[in-house]
């Protein structure tokens, strides 16, 4: 029991739950923008004076002009290239590297309870969804409407940028042992913008509501990065976690892990801090170079992440998203097919995947068999392609969404595995470089992805 008398356990939940929300919210914006394809879609083609019931799969009618905005070759680099530009500035932007000027750093030690960049991109992501929203019962030409949406996507993932980073800093800084609970529910908001797709498109309700969804969740994990930081500048917190290694931000002593490589973490933690009336200059030196001296100790993860999400994006979702059922007859089924087998079981696995690393994280960070894994994974791009361009190799339903669940569940493991085990890596006051600098490489995966699944889909010639 805590001295305010309340158990600790509900503060443990109370953690849990926030990190997961501020997790979902992170990627909230992206994962809606991508399954919203088939609405888009309908309304590129769409009469200028038409608009769309967002969801139903019933198809507009078409007009000369609507078909040359193909939203899902042009989405994946709109989304991505800003988010990779803006985690790289996010990245760059403290002063210097040292663990006391980044920002979660700072607010630790002024007692700051809100970083100005997360609060404004939060605001700029619910402005970006309060314009889709309205722009659903506007009626204005393909053209117009690509161009508003391409720019709002852009706007959209520059924010995310931002936010990714600085929100897995904080959390790798202040609660590094939640890192799998964030990347969990970076895993759930996609399972739920897709459950949401799903129930718009069974009841065929207006994407007036689909569009606002994540408008309301976006306050919601406003709310809950303020309570988190509330928390960890409370000093009940405090005085129940001085001797928790993990949740006290100020010590440079190691998480736990399994026995021997945590006492060898702490050794070399407690080496880190100057002696009195040692070598002041050399200290100084490795802090000037600490940007390179943290990559260099998680490089082998930040390749792995990389890796891990270039491999996604090559086909998920641009590929994956155009393979229909075998079952054509079957309306009710082929008009939920793409949500259903694409969307929904890709998001669940991912989050299962994300989930399992919290119970069980094998391979460990020293074994080789992890980049092995990560690497093993660039055999579903040529087999989703197939599925794609090859209808006959798709003989039943069943085939295509094993491999879905297969790709998607190594997907959640593997980038969850290295995101978690990158902070463990570092000294104490370098957790949230580390967390900015994986930001950084999940963002590069991502945009090397689409780069990858725009190449494919010219070289397939689709449109």
């Amino acid at each position: 029991m805590s001295k305010q008398g309340r158990p600790v356990n509900c503060e443990h939940v109370e953690r849990c739950v926030i990190v997961v929300v501020l997790g979902v919210g992170s990627l909230l914006p992206w994962n809606f923008f991508i399954i919203a394809s088939q609405y888009f879609h309908q309304r590129l083609a769409a009469a200028p004076n038409a608009t769309c019931n967002a969801t139903s799969n019933a198809t507009c009618n078409a007009t000369s002009g609507g078909g040359d905005y193909s939203y899902g070759l042009w989405m994946p680099l709109a989304s991505n290239l800003p988010l990779l530009i803006l985690s790289l500035f996010n990245t760059l932007w403290p002063s210097s590297w040292s663990g006391c000027d980044l920002p979660a750093a700072r607010c630790k030690r002024r007692g700051l309870a809100r970083d100005p960049l997360v609060v404004s991109s939060m605001a700029s992501i619910i402005a970006c969804f309060a314009v889709t929203a309205v722009l659903v019962n506007v009626a204005v030409s393909p053209r117009a409407f690509f161009i508003v949406t391409m720019a709002t996507i852009v706007l959209i993932n520059m924010c995310s940028g931002v936010l990714v980073g600085r929100l897995l800093g904080v959390v790798g800084l202040l609660f590094q042992q939640y890192l799998p609970w964030f990347m969990s529910g970076q895993g759930g908001s996609g399972l739920f913008a897709a459950l949401v797709m799903l129930v718009s498109i069974v009841s065929e309700v207006d994407a007036l509501v689909y569009f606002i969804t994540p408008c309301i969740v976006t306050v919601i994990t406003l709310l809950c990065y303020l309570r988190l930081l509330k928390l960890a500048t409370s000093p009940r917190t405090h005085s129940h976690t001085r001797g928790d290694a993990v949740d006290s931000p100020l010590q440079d002593v190691a998480p736990q892990g399994p026995p021997g490589i945590t006492e060898i973490t702490a050794l070399s933690s407690s080496s880190d801090a100057p002696e009195e009336g040692g070598d002041q200059k050399r200290d100084e030196n490795l802090e000037k170079h600490c940007g390179w001296h943290v990559f260099n100790k998680i490089r082998c993860m930040a390749l792995c992440v990389t890796a891990v999400f270039l491999v996604t994006l090559s086909v998920f979702p641009v590929i994956t998203s155009r393979v229909r059922t075998v079952y054509k007859d079957n309306a009710a089924w082929d008009k939920v097919f793409t949500c259903v087998c694409c969307f929904i079981v890709f998001s669940a696995m991912d989050l299962l995947g994300r989930v399992l690393t919290n119970c069980v994280q094998w391979p460990s960070k020293e074994s080789w068999w992890l980049p092995v894994a990560v690497a093993s994974r660039g055999v579903f791009v040529p087999l989703l392609v197939m599925t794609f361009r090859l209808p006959a190799f798709l003989c039943r339903d069943w085939f295509f969404i094993s491999i879905m669940a297969t790709f998607s569940f190594s997907n959640g493991y593997l980038a969850s595995l290295c995101v978690a085990y990158a902070p463990q890596l570092v000294r104490g006051k370098d957790r949230e470089a580390a967390g900015l600098l994986m930001s950084l490489s999940i963002a590069l995966g991502l945009s090397l992805g689409a780069l990858v699944s725009f190449c494919i889909v010219k070289a397939l010639g689709v449109d």
